[in-house]
């Protein structure tokens, strides 16, 4: 019986050590903020059909440098 007292004693100090390490990690009240997250901001790659042509022709893309041929 004394043995199953150790471990729920030892479970018991291992789970205490775990929440200590855990809080440790998060801010505190002295601690500088966090930065604002960062979103990300996704460019095309590649122009759509009715956009602009990138070349500066001053054309629709489909028209321009999109042309398929044939």
């Amino acid at each position: 019986m004394g043995k199953s007292r150790d471990q729920g004693e030892d479970r018991y100090k291992r789970r205490e050590d775990r929440e200590k390490a855990y809080k440790d990690q998060l801010p505190g009240v002295d601690d500088e903020p966090l930065p604002p997250p960062v979103e990300t901001i996704h460019a095309d790659d590649k122009p759509q059909r009715n956009d602009p042509c990138p070349c500066g022709s001053g054309k629709k893309y489909k028209k321009c440098c999109g042309k398929q041929g044939g």
